[in-house]
C-alpha cells in the first residue's frame, strides 16, 4: 500500500494510496478528525488528498501512522464504524505490537484480542489492559477486574457475556450490582420491582442495549434467560450454565462477596468488577472485593486483571480526571504517612 518513503536524516516522508475513495473518507473522518487525533498522539503531520494521505514526522512515528491508518481501513472495509476511540485503539495496539515484536513485520505480530458480536460485529480490545483482561476472560472460570472508570471493565465483561450466549457455550446471563447508594439518599421509589431496582442497575441495561437487539434483549428478559437483578438476590442459589457478572463490586461487603462467589455453579463463568478506591460502603466497613482478590487471586483457574489512570478509553478529559483525582490521593498517602511517622 504505500507508494514511497523518502527519509532526510531523521525526517521520513510516506504516503499511503487507499483503493476505495469511499473508505478512505470514512478512516480520515468527519473534517479530517482521525488524521488530527493520529498527529496529536503520535507526532507527526499528515495531509489527505483524495485517497491519498502523506505523513511527515520521525521515521519511527510515521511507520506507525502507517500500520495505524491500515488497520483503520481494514476495519472499515469490513463494514465497521471508526470513532476517535477505535483511532486511540489503534495506536495502542500499534504501540504494543511495536514494544513487543520490534523489527517484525506486522504479518507475523498478533494483534489485540477480540469476540464476536451479532449486533456490532467485531469488538476489538483497545488497550493492553484490555487485551490481557479478553484473555483471562476466555481462559479462567473466574475472573476479578479493578480499575477505575472508564477503562472498559464493565462493558467488555457484558460483551463477553454476550457472546457466550450467542455461541450457546451458556444458558443464561444473571448480571448484578449491590444496591448500595453512591453518597446519595433515594428515598422510597414508585413502582414494581424492576422499577426500584432499575436506578442501580442501569449502567448494565445500557451496556446490553449495545450488544443486543432490543427485542431479543426484551425477550431474554421475559424468559428469565437474561436476570438482572441485586446482589441481594443472589442467596440461596447455585448458578449453573449460566454467565455471572457482579458490576461494582467494591460496594460488597465481605459476606455478600462470599454469598456471591460460592454460587457458582457446573459449566458457569463468573466477573467480577471494581474499583477499591471508589467503595460507598459505610466508614470502617471492609469492601469484599478486596478481600477477595487479596485470598483468592493466586488460586488456580482464577484471574486477576488491573486497570490504570492509562487504561481510561472514554473522552481524553476523564483520563485526565481520574489522573488527578490518583495524584492527588497519592499525596494524601504520603502527607499522611509523613504524619505518622512524627
Amino acid at each position: 500500500m504505500p507508494q514511497g518513503a523518502q527519509q532526510a536524516g531523521q525526517v521520513a516522508e510516506v504516503t499511503l494510496a487507499f483503493d476505495d475513495n469511499r473508505y478512505a473518507l470514512l478512516v480520515f473522518g468527519h473534517y479530517d478528525q482521525n488524521i488530527a487525533q493520529v498527529e496529536r498522539r503520535l507526532g507527526v503531520s499528515a495531509h489527505a488528498n483524495g485517497n491519498h494521505i502523506t505523513i511527515k514526522g520521525p521515521r519511527g512515528a510515521c511507520e506507525q501512522a502507517r500500520h495505524v491508518f491500515e488497520m483503520l481501513y481494514e476495519r472499515v472495509k469490513l463494514g465497521h464504524p471508526v470513532t476517535l476511540g477505535d483511532v486511540d485503539g489503534a495506536i495502542e495496539e500499534e504501540w504494543a505490537q511495536g514494544n513487543l515484536f520490534p523489527g517484525e513485520s506486522e504479518t507475523v505480530r498478533p494483534g489485540f484480542e477480540q469476540i464476536s458480536i451479532r449486533r456490532r460485529g467485531v469488538v476489538r480490545a483497545r488497550t493492553e489492559a484490555q487485551d490481557h483482561y479478553l484473555r483471562t476472560l476466555k481462559q479462567s472460570e473466574l475472573v476479578f477486574a479493578e480499575g477505575p472508570a472508564g477503562t472498559g471493565k464493565t462493558w467488555l465483561a457484558v460483551a463477553f457475556a454476550v457472546s457466550l450466549l450467542e455461541q450457546g457455550r451458556v444458558d443464561r446471563l444473571i448480571l448484578s450490582r449491590p444496591a448500595v447508594e453512591a453518597g446519595e439518599r433515594l428515598g422510597f421509589l414508585p413502582g414494581d420491582m424492576r422499577d426500584k431496582v432499575d436506578p442501580y442497575l442501569r449502567p448494565i441495561f445500557d451496556a446490553l442495549n449495545d450488544f443486543m437487539d432490543p427485542r431479543l434483549l426484551e425477550r431474554g428478559l421475559q424468559t428469565g434467560m437474561i436476570e438482572v437483578a441485586p446482589l441481594a438476590f443472589m442467596r440461596g442459589r447455585t448458578l449453573s450454565n449460566s454467565c455471572i457478572l457482579l458490576d461494582e463490586a467494591q460496594n460488597a461487603t465481605s459476606i455478600q462477596m462470599k454469598m456471591f462467589l460460592t454460587r457458582l455453579g457446573e459449566n458457569s463463568r463468573m466477573i467480577v468488577t471494581g474499583d477499591p478506591t471508589q467503595t460507598d460502603l459505610p466508614p470502617g466497613q471492609k469492601s469484599g472485593l478486596s478481600e477477595a482478590i487479596t485470598l483468592l487471586s493466586s488460586l488456580e483457574g482464577i484471574g486477576h486483571v488491573v486497570f490504570r489512570e492509562a487504561d481510561v478509553v472514554r473522552h481524553d478529559l476523564v483520563r485526565r480526571i481520574v489522573g488527578a483525582y490518583e495524584a492527588a490521593a497519592r499525596v494524601e498517602t504520603v502527607t499522611e504517612k509523613g504524619f505518622g511517622r512524627r
